[in-house]
């Protein structure tokens, strides 16, 4: 059954133009890719990827990056990493398989008690960016001083030693980044935001 440019934009978290546009490219490589706007889209039956070709240092790179993610996040998201990378390795030559799994690379996280607090919220956060659920928070500043906000949260950033919350804050009317480790405390408002032009993650990333 073909699925609708629509839906694929809300699974992947892209535009619906940019759907059309990378199925055009698909289709122009010669993936057995059917449909067309409008219709939607499927793979044609008994089409399979083939063995993922990598070289040593996109070996590197995608192990060394599934393992900081591993070592810096939450436990939801590190096994994802981690069933991303095995996935990874199943897709690759039989002879280059046992190779990534066994590659010299480690990332190391020290463990404090902010990057703890931050884990604590980072699971929510990330399902709330994705489902665009305006949330309620609690938080401090530097000084110790609590407020709360109502935010539709955008996009988190990984810092050496935090992780960084972008939000739309209501009350301020305006962008605002909140240290994930001095939320106090979230609840979910119940409420859904829709992309807004001049309020979205791609919308603050060009003010920096």
């Amino acid at each position: 059954m073909p699925i609708s440019a629509d839906t694929l934009a809300e699974l992947l978290g892209v535009s619906v133009r940019t759907i059309y546009r990378d199925m055009v490219t698909l289709q122009a490589m010669g993936a057995p890719v059917r449909g067309e706007p409008g219709l939607g889209y499927q793979l044609e039956r008994g089409y399979f990827l083939p063995p993922l070709h990598l070289d040593h240092d996109e070996m590197d790179a995608v192990m060394l990056g599934m393992r900081l993610i591993a070592a810096r996040s939450d436990e939801p998201l590190a096994a994802a990493a981690r069933r991303a990378s095995a996935k990874f390795a199943a897709s690759m030559e039989p002879g280059r398989q046992a190779a990534y799994a066994n590659l010299p690379l480690r990332a190391v996280s020290k463990q404090t008690s902010e990057s703890e607090s931050a884990k604590a919220h980072l699971t929510l956060l990330r399902d709330a960016i994705r489902r665009r659920l305006i949330l309620c928070i609690t938080y401090a500043d530097f000084s110790g001083n609590e407020s709360e906000r109502t935010i539709r949260p955008l996009g988190l950033t990984l810092f050496d030693s935090a992780w960084l919350l972008t939000a739309w804050c209501d009350a301020r009317n305006a962008f605002r980044n909140f240290r994930a480790d001095r939320i106090a405390t979230i609840s979910s408002t119940g409420a859904i935001f829709r992309q807004e032009r001049g309020r979205r993650f791609e919308d603050y990333l060009k003010t920096l």
